[in-house]
């Protein structure tokens, strides 16, 4: 699923957009459905953000588009005329250049379930102390499951959770109340980071994330994974050098 570095990026791609009073379609079936072209076509793009792993691209006359791009979704920057393969969800098509928005499978124009989300971890005014709050808010749960929450915090998920506990060397398995403020505020920390890094060269290393059965690199042992919490997420890490926090339960 792309995580909070990749919407980002997606809303850097559309700035050149902004400002420009765009030409909007809907060519896939079930885009056209929402309506949500139809309703923007012809407004002037007034800004494109991103909050979490949701884009919110504002319009003129405050109408507020959120695309959210689950598991597959993408967003591309493309010349204006480029012939497609396929049916994009949503064409925002400028001076010349075009938006494209390809498998975008929440889209609508309703800003409302943002004000639910906790900060962004890559939000300017992001404050790890607000975040270790709402974290204590998720006592009984996994840490691994916890920083995934997006009511939470925003914008991490399942990649840069296991990277950044990696980081920090804490298991994904120590339950939020068994771990101390320093603790929580070095896993955000770690996370908002490394997704800044993720977000600078667009090049996320990998440690730990989608390599179980490979030894660590830090310390040879070789790298687990098994489902987490109630979405039954895989967690990866190294039993040899994420010690803080022990195993999984026995199941």
């Amino acid at each position: 699923m792309p995580e909070g570095d990749s919407l980002h990026r997606a809303a850097r791609r559309l700035q050149p957009l902004v400002g420009q009073r765009l030409e909007v379609t809907s060519p896939h079936p079930r885009a056209q459905a929402t309506r949500v072209a139809e309703a923007v076509d012809g407004r002037v793009l007034e800004s494109v953000e991103a909050v979490g792993k949701n884009l919110l691209l504002r319009f003129e006359g405050g109408l507020v588009v959120r695309s959210h791009l689950r598991m597959s979704g993408r967003w591309r920057i493309e010349a204006r005329g480029t012939r497609w393969v396929g049916l994009p969800w949503l064409v925002l098509r400028g001076e010349a250049l075009e938006g494209v928005l390809w498998n975008g499978p929440v889209l609508a124009l309703d800003s409302r379930p943002i004000a639910r989300l906790g900060q962004d971890v890559l939000g300017p005014g992001f404050d790890p102390g607000t975040a270790v709050a709402r974290l204590r808010g998720a006592g009984d749960r996994w840490l691994g499951e916890a920083l995934q929450d997006q009511r939470l915090v925003a914008g991490i998920g399942n990649m840069w959770m296991a990277e950044a506990l990696w980081e920090i060397r804490v298991s994904p398995w120590i339950l939020v109340r068994d771990a101390s403020d320093e603790v929580l505020t070095e896993a955000v920390t770690a996370a908002r980071r490394l997704m800044q890094a993720s977000l600078a060269d667009g090049r996320p290393g990998r440690n730990v994330y989608r390599r179980a059965g490979r030894p660590c690199g830090r310390c040879g042992t070789i790298v687990s994974s098994r489902g987490q919490g109630d979405a039954n997420r895989t967690a990866y890490w190294c039993s040899g050098c994420q010690k803080e926090g022990g195993e999984p339960p026995v199941a």
